[in-house]
Formats: C-alpha cells, structure tokens, sequence
C-alpha cells in the first residue's frame, strides 16, 4: 500500500517567488535524501474561476512526498535526512501562517 506524505504551507510568504525557488532548489534535494522516498511533488497554488459556490483555500504550497509503505515512511520520518530537512527550515525564507503533515494512504481510481 502506497502512501503521500503532505506538507501544507497555508498562509503567505514575504516573498513567494523566493520562499518557492528555495524550497524547490535547495529544500527539496535534502527532502530526496529521506530513505523509501518515490516521489515528490509540489503544488502551487493558483487562482481559478469555478463557475458554483467553493470555498476557496489559501494554501501556497503543497508538498507530497510518495512512499511504497507506512513503514518506509515511518523510516524517513526518524532518519537523519529527516532531521537535516528539519534543520534546514530555519533558513528557508520567512513564512506567516500555519505549516501542517499528515500521512494518508494512497487509493487511486481508475476509470
């Protein structure tokens, strides 16, 4: 069973352009370190124009980390690579709002 492992930036960064290149050039390499890690994608978001009533979200970066089991990513998530990722958020570029993680497990649908 496969799982994502969600990083969410919800709130703003001083300045986004930079918060965005530092994460994608210099964060992600030491994200590509962590043990079982298949895959990493980052979503930025956009505005759209949905035509019913949603309610719009203010999250400016989703990461997903993919990983082939909860015990690969339980592995990531007490490695060094981990703790070096750690330590690398104290200089990426300022951010105001709320950071969260959540693993979920991955059931694709097909058509």
């Amino acid at each position: 069973m496969s799982v994502s492992y969600f990083v969410r930036y919800r709130g703003e960064a001083e300045d986004k352009d930079a918060f965005l290149d530092y994460y994608r050039n210099a964060h992600a390499p030491l994200l590509w370190r962590f043990p079982g890690l298949q895959g990493l994608d980052l979503h930025h978001g956009i505005e759209s124009h949905d035509a019913f009533p949603v309610t719009p979200d203010d999250t400016m970066l989703l990461a997903r980390m993919v990983f082939g089991s909860v015990d690969d990513l339980d592995r990531a998530l007490v490695s060094e690579a981990r703790a070096r990722a750690r330590d690398d958020f104290a200089r990426m570029p300022a951010f105001a709002g709320d950071i969260t993680h959540q693993a979920m497990r991955i059931e694709t649908i097909g058509r």
